[in-house]
This record gives structure tokens, sequence and C-alpha cells, in this order.
């Protein structure tokens, strides 16, 4: 059995989230995986600012960032759960990307929310040929769960 864990650490009520789950479980059941945990983190701009300075060096916010647990050696628990990591989204960066680009603020959360967890995945879109894998995982989830850029 999956388990995602939501922690929304700021004042602001997000009603988007219900939904932004289900797409997350739509996520894993399209990857096959099972026994598999991770958390999704809503915060702020200055939190996520912190974040990205401390460990990626980065002295701005960004919209997502994932701690990947599985990035060196996989953590195994005993009951033979995987646990991914973590992934923290800036409902601020998320809410003025989805003005930005035209679109809703569920479809933000959504696209960031599985971009984070293909993260946890080990993909990456450090190349041209992975972004096109990477991006083209996440528009397939978002689509089947009917989310679209408009």
């Amino acid at each position: 059995m999956n388990k995602v864990e939501l922690f929304n650490q700021t004042e602001k009520e997000i009603s988007e989230l219900d939904t932004v789950l289900k797409v997350l479980d739509s996520a894993l059941k399209k990857e096959n995986l099972d026994n598999v945990s991770f958390n999704l983190i809503i915060v702020d701009n200055e939190y996520i600012h912190k974040l990205n300075r401390d460990y990626r060096n980065i002295d701005r916010e960004t919209d997502v960032i994932t701690f990947a647990l599985e990035d060196e050696d996989s953590i195994i628990l005993p009951n033979d759960e995987r646990v991914l990591g973590d992934i923290y989204i800036s409902i601020d960066k998320a809410s003025s990307q989805a003005l930005e680009y035209g679109h809703s603020l569920l479809r933000e959360l959504s696209f960031l929310a599985v971009h984070g967890f293909y993260h946890l995945l080990g993909y990456d879109h450090m190349t041209e040929e992975d972004e096109k894998v990477m991006f083209k995982k996440q528009e397939e989830v978002l689509e089947e769960y009917g989310i679209s850029r408009i």
C-alpha cells in the first residue's frame, strides 16, 4: 500500500491539494509502484528560498525542490516499504506561475507534484534526451487525470 503524506506548512487553505494527492496516486499506479511512501510539503517562498540556498547554493526561491532518499542507497524499511523522500512546493511560486502561464492553480500544483515525484524516482532533465523522457511521463499522468495546460 502506498502512502503519500501531505503537510501544508502555510496558513493558506488550499482546496486543490485533495486532487493533487489523487493525481500522485495515479502516477504511482502508472509506474506500478506498491509499498512506497513519500511526503508532499507545501511551504511559502521564504522557506523554499532557504532550502534552495542552503542545499543547492542557489540564493532565490524556486517552485519545487525534492530530496530523494534513493539517490545513494535505497532505503527500505523492515516491512519492505520504500521511502522515496520529500517534495517541497512553494504555494507562492505555484500561484504566481499559474497566473503567468494562464492556467489553474490545480494544474500548476499537479504539475509540480508530479515533476517532484519523478525526481524522487531518479528522473532528471539535465540533458535534452532525459528531459523528453521525464516530461513525457509527467504529461501522460496529467492528461490521464484530465488536467490540461489550459
